[in-house]
């Protein structure tokens, strides 16, 4: 598993390397830039989960490097500031800090407040959506691929299709197969699921038992199996 990584703008070298190690010991990945002018190339190439950033930097300050890596990364930055700096919260967090703390750190509320951090930018992410590898739907052209050949699919086939895939590894019902019909009721007398069902194994080379790509799971309906 790919650890966290960290990356530590920091110009006092004691206060760097304690931290890194201290980050490296619960587990982080780290890498210090003592120099303000090397911080955004060091942002670009090193990429970082959490960016750890000490206001009064040489070369550029913390403020210039926050402003600017904010035109292209999107993840935490966590601002370090000296007791007595005149920088309002306000101010840092307009600037594009996500959270700050002022020196001396206390190292519990460090990793505490990264690890706060880490999670409110996890809890914002939307579900990864998952896909069948061998499947290739794009829904604006209408077009179907499978294994790289393009399926010769009627428009009901193709949205019961995009739903299916939309619910990969879940039953859907019946009822929920006919949502992929436009204003077309389903009746349970009515197989016209089925037979499209039916259709799809056909173009998918999936016509046979035991059915590899479209499953039927009993009482509950058909399953686009993971592949």
């Amino acid at each position: 598993m790919n650890k966290t990584k960290i990356l530590i703008i920091e110009d006092d070298a004691e206060i760097s390397r304690l931290t890194s190690l201290y980050l490296q010991a619960e587990g982080f990945d780290t890498h210090v830039i003592t120099d303000g002018s090397k911080a955004i190339d060091g942002i670009k190439s090193y990429q970082p989960d959490l960016m750890i950033l000490d206001l009064m930097l040489p070369g550029l300050s913390g403020i210039e490097v926050c402003k600017q890596s904010r035109l292209f990364y999107s993840e935490p930055i966590l601002v370090l500031t000296a007791c007595d700096d005149d920088v309002s919260e306000v101010s840092l967090l307009k600037l594009g800090a996500d959270d700050f703390l002022t020196k001396p750190l206390k190292p519990l509320v460090l990793v505490a407040r990264i690890e706060a951090l880490l999670r409110r930018v996890k809890s914002q992410q939307p579900p990864k959506q998952v896909k069948h590898s061998k499947l290739k739907i794009d829904e604006n052209k209408q077009l179907a691929f499978f294994n790289n050949k393009q399926l010769a699919l009627t428009g009901a086939e193709l949205e019961l299709l995009i739903l299916l895939e939309q619910n990969i590894g879940i039953p859907v019902s019946r009822e929920g197969c006919s949502q992929a019909f436009r204003g077309i009721e389903h009746d349970f007398n009515d197989r016209s699921i089925d037979m499209r069902i039916c259709g799809l194994r056909k173009k998918l080379n999936d016509d046979q038992m035991p059915y590899k790509i479209i499953t039927t799971v009993r009482n509950k309906g058909y399953m686009l199996l993971h592949g």
